[in-house]
């Protein structure tokens, strides 16, 4: 590897020394977060910084509390952390009692608490076996966590039933795609956990080997493909110490997804539902002593719900905030008691709570690549921006007090405001970026897709590039997005002789509601047409494009969207390098796939149209195959269906296999595959 791609996998993609993982404590008095001790530091300690004088003390290190090293993940987190991207180690999270001045967490199975003041050293709460998520009570005196699929409590003992089903997490569609990654919850008064039981006997079973080691077993589980059945969620109130529980009473049915629950008060829960397609919400309120439920709030889309972080929910005056599209779907709005309160030229993304008053948002007002943090008035609907520069600017609040992450192209800065003025910044300890980098935005075709040109450092106008396309075209995801991290590979790209191109095609967030729903009911069609579009319309407007040579580079789906473009258009891609591509949704999970498609014995034209299984035949490109065996994601017969597809057709590939290999690939996997990347371009593209 060069310096670049060295550099890169041993601080993990600069992202090594940096805090992460915020929390406000003590009304505002205390900002936790995680972070280690430098750049090529991968294991992250507990800190804690006081806003009043900006102070940190480091709390927990996992290399003092574990020195004979970490050892094993135990099974559940180690897949916990794979759903929800998590790529450090040492402390993977913390949960804070109700004063904010006590944390939990799981370290390699073993379970810690410690205190604020820092007083002593993290003390070690005994568990029953490997444990994970814990969760104090709101006193702090007891903890909830999850061990060998049960719910226990220490000081206690198991609280829920011995009845073959898991206990207090989250299933797979949730923790994946629902964005809900936890399973129970103290109620105010520490008095009952609400606690999610999850039945997986009607799934079907993935079973991973590792054909390093063929003397080890190959592991399971469950996994809910499209289609099938899904997990049996269900919502019980235990008691602490054990006993018969209350089980919460919807209709589960027609709305089995739980999409977010908590405690309301020691006497309500709230709770989230969808139905399996996810065209209606419901927010629920639930009575903790009899498990009956009333509905709230309901929210309905002919296409799906698009989830909007933040809502439903419940104004404290007692009014209804929802999320609703501005007429014609322009905006993605915010409506109080069915009444919208923002419009077309706010573009909400995220419900961040409340400061002085007003609600906070975050949201984008010029352009999509950019966010921009607000306060709203739900009454006059009268916006004040907080933070409203170029670039991308994130919030977190608590009792007056803001933590405001503001990214530009001259890197990420935090600023910690408390409600008497005071201001500070937690330390920032990551490698600083080795590049300064300025993509050129533009929105083209007549849809106004938003695109990103990165050239080489040094370019000479008049001089003629290949072209990579380096995107990812998913729903949830935006990639042409103001955040310096994310253009420093394509930057590496760009010098190595290339002109870098990255398009948000239709079906993708934040331009508008009518954008994001264009993907309904097929990806392929949608995703190849905008994105043969946006690059014929970059080559018109900058004639160094040599659109003669181009190749395409993705994962996930961006190696999905990368294999489509040399089977279906040779005449625009000659070279694709496709990485943990899903080659066939018909073999992908449940909550993700028949959002977009539909259920396959429903929409069987639409999975065929958009599998690329049958497109072998017509391979006539260079197609680089790349994907994890360890992939619980996109299972890696995903990429080996179609490499044996393409086998079948008589059409040569190549296929690079990497044993223990996730869907994340961390440890320097990416840079070492990118290498090998760069040496097949290179080779199909004519360049040396």
């Amino acid at each position: 590897m060069d310096d670049f791609l060295r550099l890169s996998a041993d601080t993990h993609r600069f992202t090594h020394g940096a805090p992460r993982a915020f929390s406000f404590g003590d009304d505002g008095g205390l900002l936790w977060f995680l972070r280690s001790t430098g750049p090529t530091d991968a294991f992250d300690s507990l800190w804690v910084l006081d806003t009043a004088t900006g102070a940190e003390t480091r709390l927990a290190d996992p290399r003092e509390l574990l020195p004979d090293g970490p050892g094993e993940l135990p099974v559940a987190e180690r897949r916990l952390r794979e759903r929800i991207r998590l790529y450090a180690a040492g402390i993977g999270s913390y949960a804070l009692s109700g004063d904010g001045r006590r944390a939990v967490f799981s370290l390699y199975g073993r379970l810690y608490g410690v205190s604020a003041d820092g007083a002593g050293t993290p003390k070690e709460i005994p568990a029953a076996s490997a444990a994970f998520d814990p969760r104090p009570a709101p006193d702090g005196s007891r903890t909830a966590y999850v061990s060998a699929d049960a719910l226990y409590v220490a000081p206690g003992g198991r609280v829920s039933p011995a009845d073959g089903a898991r206990w207090g997490v989250a299933e797979f569609a949730a923790a994946e795609e629902l964005d809900r990654p936890r399973g129970h919850w103290w109620s105010p008064d520490g008095a009952a956990l609400l606690a999610a039981r999850v039945a997986e006997g009607a799934l079907q079973r993935r079973w991973f080997a590792d054909p390093e080691h063929p003397e080890r077993p190959a592991e399971d589980f469950a996994y809910p493909e499209a289609g099938g059945p899904n997990a049996d969620v269900q919502l019980w109130v235990l008691g602490p110490d054990g006993g018969p529980g209350v089980r919460l009473d919807w209709d589960a049915d027609t709305y089995p997804y739980v999409c977010e629950a908590g405690w309301e008060s020691a006497g309500e829960i709230l709770l989230t539902v969808q139905d399996r397609l996810q065209r209606t919400a419901l927010l629920l309120s639930a009575d903790p002593a009899t498990g009956r439920t009333r509905e709230l709030s309901r929210t309905t889309h002919p296409q799906w719900v698009d989830p909007l972080p933040g809502t439903p929910a419940r104004l404290p005056d007692g009014r209804m905030l929802t999320a609703a599209d501005t007429p014609g779907q322009a905006a993605r709005a915010l409506a109080v008691d069915g009444v919208l309160v923002t419009g077309d030229g706010v573009q909400v993304r995220s419900v961040a709570g409340f400061h002085a008053g007003r609600l906070l948002i975050e949201a984008g007002l010029r352009d999509p690549a950019e966010q921009q943090v607000l306060l709203l008035d739900t009454v006059t609907g009268e916006l004040t921006p907080l933070a409203d520069g170029p670039g991308t600017h994130t919030v977190l609040a608590s009792a007056g007090a803001l933590l405001l992450t503001s990214a530009d192209h001259d890197g990420v800065r935090r600023t910690v405001r408390t409600a008497d003025g005071r201001e500070s910044s937690p330390a920032d300890l990551s490698e600083p970026l080795p590049y300064r980098v300025e993509p050129l935005f533009e929105r083209v075709t007549e849809h106004g897709i938003p695109t990103a040109l990165v050239l080489p450092r040094g370019h000479v106008p008049g001089r003629r590039l290949p072209v990579l396309l380096d995107t990812y075209g998913g729903p949830g995801f935006q990639d042409v997005r103001v955040e310096p991290r994310r253009w420093q590979a394509r930057q590496w790209w760009a010098d190595q002789g290339f002109a870098v191109v990255t398009a948000d095609n239709r079906g993708t967030p934040y331009v508008s509601p009518a954008f994001t729903h264009a993907m309904y009911r097929g990806f392929s069609e949608v995703t190849m047409a905008d994105q043969v579009a946006a690059l014929r319309a970059l080559g018109e407007r900058h004639p160094d494009l040599d659109m003669d040579r181009v190749g395409v580079r993705g994962w996930s789906y961006g190696g999905y969207l990368a294999a489509m473009g040399v089977l279906r258009h040779p005449e625009v891609f000659h070279a694709a390098s496709a990485g943990a591509a899903p080659t066939d949704f018909r073999h992908y999970d449940t909550a993700y796939t028949e959002r977009y498609l539909g259920l396959p014995g429903e929409e069987p034209d639409v999975y065929e149209r958009d599998s690329l299984i049958g497109d072998a035949p017509a391979l006539t490109r260079p197609l680089l195959l790349i994907h994890g065996l360890a992939d619980d994601n996109v299972h890696p017969s995903h990429s080996l269906r179609l490499s044996r597809a393409l086998t079948d057709a008589g059409r040569p590939h190549r296929l690079l296999a990497l044993p223990g290999v996730t869907h994340m690939a961390v440890g320097g996997v990416r840079e070492k595959v990118m290498a090998q990347e760069l040496a097949f371009f290179q080779e199909a593209l004519g360049l040396r």
